[in-house]
């Protein structure tokens, strides 16, 4: 079944050495792919691993990992005092260069690169990555886990605006033939019965929306990747139904077509969530 792009999973553990360690993901709707990691100094060598692993499980959406580390009593922070007054000199020589009143605030400056650092930390090298990997499955889990669940309630909607599109078309179906038939009886030149019927024939736009609809039902059953395939045939949707507006003959017709445009703009914005 269809997922979601919107989640939230976390997971925490003591980890020798290393201390209390947490791992937050969360994902919201975005076009494409995009993960993005926010991790503790020193441990920027993980993050393709981390970008791998969370690829094994998601495919759309843009992904924000957070790792937090509360260290172990041993350990405290430095602050590299010659490096913060470097970095207030040269930006507050920019400031002045380019006009900017607003004075630097310490919160910024501190944490540039390289100012605060912490005493007695090791480098663990990829031996740490096989403590880390289960936290970040866990957080994972939980993150895929939101994403079905917010994905059921789409479908949900999603199966209910599609079946109330399929009775719309119906009843502009049913209401199409008693029109048609009635305004051509009332013509009494043959060829000016086959023009009106040319110009005002919604047939093949019935029976296109109709394959769309069916195909949406399709498609919303099956999982992986079908939100950009379920946007397609919304956009199918919208297109044939503007035509069929366009030809319309008859005031009920017209309106019943408002009615399901309104509709595939509903789906077409519910689709925005859609992995």
């Amino acid at each position: 079944m269809i997922k979601s792009m919107t989640g939230f999973g976390s997971s925490e553990a003591n980890i020798p050495a290393l201390g209390k360690v947490g791992v937050e993901i969360r994902s919201v709707n975005h076009r494409f792919f995009d993960v993005i990691c926010h991790l503790p100094e020193g441990f920027s060598y993980l993050e393709e691993k981390i970008k791998k692993e969370i690829a094994r499980k998601v495919g759309r959406g843009r992904v924000t990992c957070q790792f937090s580390i509360t260290a172990g009593t041993k350990e405290r922070f430095l602050i590299n005092k010659q490096l913060l007054k470097e970095y207030h000199h040269s930006l507050n020589s920019l400031r002045r260069q380019l006009g900017i009143s607003q004075p630097l605030a310490l919160d910024t400056l501190i944490h540039l690169p390289g100012v605060l650092s912490i005493e007695g930390k090791k480098s663990y090298g990829n031996r740490v990555w096989s403590k880390l990997r289960p936290l970040v499955s866990a957080a994972l889990l939980g993150l895929i886990r939101t994403r079905s669940k917010e994905g059921s309630a789409l479908y949900l909607d999603l199966k209910q605006r599609n079946e109330e599109l399929k009775a719309n078309l119906e009843a502009i179906r049913k209401r199409f033939k008693k029109v048609i038939r009635e305004k051509v009886s009332r013509i009494s030149a043959a060829d000016e019965q086959v023009s009106f019927i040319k110009s005002s024939d919604i047939t093949e736009e019935i029976v296109r929306i109709k394959f769309h609809i069916n195909n949406f039902k399709k498609k919303i059953r099956k999982s992986g990747l079908v939100g950009k395939e379920l946007d397609f045939i919304a956009q199918e949707l919208s297109r044939e139904s503007n035509t069929m507006g366009a030809k319309s003959i008859d005031a009920i017709i017209s309106g019943s077509v408002v009615a399901m445009k309104s509709q595939i703009e509903k789906v077409r914005e519910q689709l925005q969530n859609v992995e």
